[in-house]
């Protein structure tokens, strides 16, 4: 019973893993922290109101219902955000999402044929960007991932592991 509660609470990358073929984790990747901005906005401001419930008089329960909304969706924005991975292994990019239904898009490393990174004005002055990956597939699951905490360094471990793998020929080096 609690291991099936378990999978409610955390993304399980693991078992995700073709563990028998040697596959191993590289880097999960979690949101960057500013995705969380907003709903703990959201949770101040509902401190808001259940103070304003104080002063409004027969109204109060119009606070005490905003505020437990405005609580409620902000859990919610949170939770989704904990739930959501990226994950780089030696044999493959993949991403877990969603919390009552899970969603797995994978690309294997021999599939990328391009990783775009992206950073607007406030992700260059936070140390997040956004990952737009280009393959031979025409519609691909795994195309574009946000908030991506220290892009340019994550973009480095996957070039690492597609030149480790062999994928890419070294023209400094001919053989």
């Amino acid at each position: 019973m609690l291991r099936t509660l378990r999978r409610f609470v955390d993304p399980e990358v693991d078992r995700h893993l073709l563990a028998s073929e040697g596959e191993f984790i590289i880097d999960e990747v979690v949101k960057h922290w500013w995705t969380l901005v907003l709903p703990i906005c959201g949770l101040a401001a509902s401190v808001g109101c259940f103070l304003a419930m104080i002063v409004t008089g027969a109204a109060w329960w119009l606070f005490l219902l905003l505020g437990l909304v405005i609580d409620v969706g902000s859990v919610v924005r949170m939770f989704r955000v904990h739930m959501d991975r990226f994950v780089i292994t030696n044999m493959r990019v993949f991403r877990v999402h969603g919390v009552f239904n899970q969603h797995l898009a994978t690309m294997p490393m021999t599939r990328i044929l391009d990783i775009s990174v992206e950073q607007p004005f406030l992700g260059r002055l936070l140390g997040f960007g956004h990952f737009i990956f280009e393959s031979a597939a025409q519609d691909q699951g795994l195309r574009v991932i946000r908030y991506v905490g220290r892009p340019e360094q994550r973009d480095l471990i996957i070039q690492r592991v597609i030149q480790m793998a062999g994928l890419r020929t070294n023209l400094a080096h001919p053989r």
